[in-house]
């Protein structure tokens, strides 16, 4: 996972690959268990392998983020993107 960073680090226009998804937090950082949130996350298809893009960013504290994946857009909490580790594209 050399060289990977989290979703909730990268910026708009930032592409890559998803290389890994823990849900590490405590369930009271997320609102939920832990193992639902990382069941959720692989139900939307953040799955190892699968395409990302950062889209958009909220306007107040940068949160939530509109990211692309694969083919869908989906809006993610920034807090929740912090599970999901992608490899960037060089820009």
């Amino acid at each position: 996972m050399a060289g990977a960073v989290r979703l909730s680090g990268a910026r708009p226009g930032d592409k890559g690959i998803i290389v890994e998804v823990r849900a590490a937090g405590l369930s009271g950082d997320h609102g939920v268990d832990v193992d639902e949130l990382q069941r959720r996350l692989l139900e939307f298809g953040f799955v190892e392998g699968a395409r990302v893009a950062v889209l958009h960013e909220g306007a107040i504290w940068r949160d939530p983020i509109a990211v692309r994946l694969d083919d869908m857009r989906i809006g993610l909490r920034r807090r929740d993107a912090a599970d999901i580790w992608v490899l960037l594209d060089p820009r």
